[in-house]
């Protein structure tokens, strides 16, 4: 071993009280002491490294012992008019340990990516904060460890801590990198799957702990810990996004299975789901998938609305890369995955988001703004362009890092109106005096035209219960951007009415009608989601009245009546076999109820409307417009029955007859376009289905008589609580 040499003791002078507030957690950078310094010809190299016995500077020419200057700051003066590279040998008790100085290295981010930062208009944040393991080359060999940075504009110092260092933030200050409000530091041998937070000296002086907001990955909870992670997943959907980018799944079909991932089958991970929800998916005939939300959340009843890590999918179920197997598995099996994404609120864990560097940061400063009174949450500060950045470049990160092809935005109407949801004097008006919220909707039409336009074929979903205008209108015709938006109203109006008990329906004729009022103000998801079957709601099938069978047949033709409605559809999980008890999350579905006929019944259904559906573009072609729906017989109340016409392009037809009473309808007239054979293609009470089996033989004669100013018209059987569909065969 090369003997140790004792450098010159003229060091570069340092002042104490700032080797203090640097050990503290509360200097603005570090570097300007710590690592190699310039001093009359010589280099002066400070490095800290609290609790040690001794430290060595190893550069190409030799070893150079350091002497304890303050606070575990070790100092050498090598004499070389250039900065050397060289490593550290520390020892703290036992054999000495070879180690290097994280204040030798330049900054990590460039001046364009902090100008964006700045501007609010990095659309690509992933790649520039949070934590991204890198390679130098150096003369002593290449290093690599991992680069951490944090945008923390208030803070007044800010430290890495994780099991890498004991926790002990001490040993590693990180810098400011000026009006960018970004921190910075990078740690030579920190690999991947350390574990890590920020701890955050708050104006107050207060020290906090921190999740990183950028983290990729996360601990397990209840454990809260970020976890430095590096994708290598090989995508192999390549015709996939090839095929999305050249569509518009507006004018496509899209029936959506919604799926709480954790309840589904209970103890699946995601490549266990990537096989067994796939292959079930496909079996039923769904066309797309929505996950409830999946980035992390601590709170597991949350159903994943209280994030916590926006940018790190929950690790309950595997890794990020697990995840993105699942949704390649549904690409190659032909199915679009949509996401429910909660930019409306953010929870007040006090290791998250919230106060983030001891000030309101990503919230609004005024709770009247800034806080959610019903839901115990903070609302983003829309008005701040590094929070609107944050978003918008989440809603990048889901669709491009994971294939995503919608996001579902959650919440919409809490964000667009100031007094959502607050009595007189618990909200303040917008500077013209208004309710609305001028910087959400900002925020939104931002988002939408980034993702858009950066994905062809991408869209996002407003969950928006309002009658707020041009939702889902282009952003440079005034609209919000959103591809479809869900129709609550619809939802709403129909569940009331299949409440009823028969007799009665005929007085509420018009809340099955008043959807085609204004079906085409908006492009519309029929959402029969979640939230409909929780909270004391019951399940599905047990909002239909009756006996066992009326039950079964009411919902078997509701569920018709839905599929052929203008606009997509969306079922939750577990109402596609008529699952009898209110969801429960914390436990799966009660798959043992298909051991019954009644159930597989539903279920069987469920999949032949989904597979006629995608076989008859007049269900789906023309949604979005007027001309694609007719009706046939829109005000037959005594019967409890509605009739209509679907229209594809190119002459698609198909028509609907549903009957909502307990009484079979024979000899039933309908009108026509035309005469001619129009084939029963589904029929709800088909014995297959667990119905009577009163059909119409596979096909009922349109014959030139004419009825209700149409030219032609055909007698049909409409058998009880059943929805037929008939398609001609010309």
């Amino acid at each position: 071993m090369a003997a140790e040499t004792h450098a010159d003791p003229t060091a570069a002078p340092v002042d104490f009280g700032i080797i203090d507030a640097i050990v503290d957690g509360r200097y603005y950078d570090p570097h300007s002491v710590l690592g190699p310094h310039l001093f009359h010809g010589a280099c002066t190299i400070r490095v800290l490294r609290p609790f040690a016995l001794s430290v060595v500077i190893i550069t190409a020419d030799g070893r150079y012992a350091a002497r304890h200057e303050h606070r575990g700051v070790w100092t050498v003066v090598v004499p070389v008019d250039v900065v050397p590279d060289y490593r550290i040998e520390v020892r703290y008790s036992g054999e000495a340990i070879p180690a290097d100085d994280p204040y030798r290295f330049l900054p990590t981010l460039g001046e364009f990516d902090l100008h964006l930062l700045h501007a609010g208009q990095h659309q690509d944040l992933h790649q520039v904060l949070g934590a991204h393991v890198k390679t130098y080359p150096s003369l002593l060999g290449d290093v690599t460890g991992t680069a951490f940075t944090v945008w923390a504009p208030n803070a007044r110092g800010v430290q890495v801590v994780g099991n890498f260092n004991h926790w002990d933030g001490s040993a590693h200050p990180m810098r400011s990198l000026g009006i960018s409000g970004v921190w910075e530091l990078f740690i030579p041998y920190v690999r991947e799957g350390e574990t890590y937070k920020f701890r955050v000296t708050g104006p107050d002086g207060v020290m906090r702990d921190k999740a990183d907001p950028l983290a990729q990955h996360s601990e397990l909870p209840p454990a809260t810990a970020s976890v430095v992670y590096t994708s290598t997943y090989e995508w192999r959907d390549e015709a996939w996004l090839s095929k999305r980018a050249a569509g518009d799944p507006r004018t496509a079909p899209m029936s959506v299975y919604e799926v709480h991932l954790g309840s589904w089958r209970r103890g699946l991970s995601y490549r266990e789901l990537a096989i067994q929800l796939t292959d079930y998916v496909v079996e039923q005939g769904f066309t797309h998938v929505e996950f409830l939300p999946v980035a992390a959340h601590p709170f597991e009843p949350s159903w994943g609305y209280q994030v916590t890590s926006y940018f790190a999918p929950t690790a309950r179920f595997g890794d990020p890369d697990d995840l993105r197997f699942l949704i390649d598995s549904l690409h190659s099996a032909g199915i679009g995955v949509i996401v429910d994404w909660v930019p409306a609120h953010f929870p007040k864990d006090d290791w998250a988001l919230g106060r983030f560097d001891g000030t309101p940061l990503y919230e609004h400063p005024d709770p009247r703004r800034g806080e959610h009174m019903d839901w115990g949450t903070y609302i983003f500060d829309f008005g701040r362009t590094e929070v609107r950045n944050f978003l918008v470049a989440n809603a990048v990160y889901w669709v491009e890092q994971f294939h995503v092809d919608a996001l579902r935005v959650d919440a919409v109407a809490s964000m667009l109106y100031l007094d959502y949801s607050r009595e007189e004097g618990q909200w303040t008006p917008n500077q013209y005096g208004g309710r609305e919220n001028l910087e959400a909707v900002e925020f939104l039409r931002e988002m939408t035209s980034v993702l858009t336009t950066r994905n062809p074929g991408v869209i996002a979903i407003a969950e928006e219960s309002t009658a707020w205008p041009g939702v889902t209108n282009d952003v440079q015709w005034g609209g919000l951007g959103f591809g479809l938006k869900w129709n609550m109203g619809w939802m709403h109006d129909t569940l009331e009415y299949m409440k009823l008990d028969p007799i009665y329906k005929q007085y509420h004729h018009n809340e099955m009608t008043f959807s085609l009022v204004y079906a085409w103000s908006e492009q519309f998801v029929l959402p029969i989601s979640h939230d409909e079957v929780v909270h004391g709601k019951g399940s599905l099938i047990n909002r239909m009245p009756g006996d066992r069978w009326q039950k079964l047949a009411s919902m078997r033709a509701y569920l018709g009546f839905m599929w052929a409605h203008p606009g997509k559809q969306l079922l939750f999980m577990g109402s596609e076999f008529a699952q009898s008890a209110e969801w429960n999350a914390t436990n799966s579905l009660d798959w043992w109820l298909l051991q019954f006929d009644e159930h597989k019944g539903v279920q069987a259904a469920v999949r032949e409307m989904n597979r006629v559906y995608k076989q008859t573009p007049a269900l789906w072609q023309r949604d979005n417009e007027p001309m694609g729906f007719e009706w046939l017989d829109s005000d037959d109340a005594a019967h409890n029955t509605f009739a209509w016409l679907r229209h594809g392009h190119d002459g698609e037809l198909l028509a609907s007859v549903t009957n909502f009473s307990p009484v079979p309808l024979r000899d039933h007239r309908i009108a026509l376009p035309f005469a001619g054979v129009w084939a029963e293609v589904l029929n709800t009470d088909a014995t297959e289905f667990g119905g009577s089996g009163l059909t119409n033989g596979g096909a009922v004669i349109g014959v030139e008589v004419a009825h209700y100013g149409r030219p032609a018209s055909a007698q049909i059987i409409v058998p009880p609580m059943a929805t037929v569909w008939f398609k001609p065969t010309r």
